[in-house]
């Protein structure tokens, strides 16, 4: 089981990396939040889910329970953080903010 937690742990942190680069090298506010926004939600909810599964190596009810919470909250962060990209770049569209085009790439 502990290879298990081991590898949902490496792979968010994998994962919260391509975000943080992917939010350094896109052009503009939308790609860097689209990318910021799929890592980071998928990200988030590997390492919860291997924390939770790590809490389960001393098993016992009360541990199941505080196990059933953490995948609850990794529940409420799979909802919410696409939830929230979207109203933001919702919003941004609305106040004019306009996406990156080939033609605004320097010669």
């Amino acid at each position: 089981m502990l290879w298990i937690t081991g590898f949902l742990l490496v792979a968010g942190i994998f994962f919260f990396a391509v975000g943080v680069v992917g939010v350094l090298r896109f052009p503009d506010f939308y790609t860097r939040l689209h990318a910021a926004g799929k890592c980071d939600s998928l990200a988030a909810v590997l390492v919860i889910a291997g924390v939770a599964l790590y809490n389960l190596v001393d098993f016992s009810p009360a541990n199941l329970l505080v196990s059933l919470k953490i995948l609850a909250i990794a529940a409420f962060v799979f909802v919410a953080s696409p939830t929230a990209t979207h109203a933001v770049t919702e919003a941004a569209l609305i106040i004019g903010m306009e996406p990156w085009t080939k033609k605004d790439e320097p010669q």
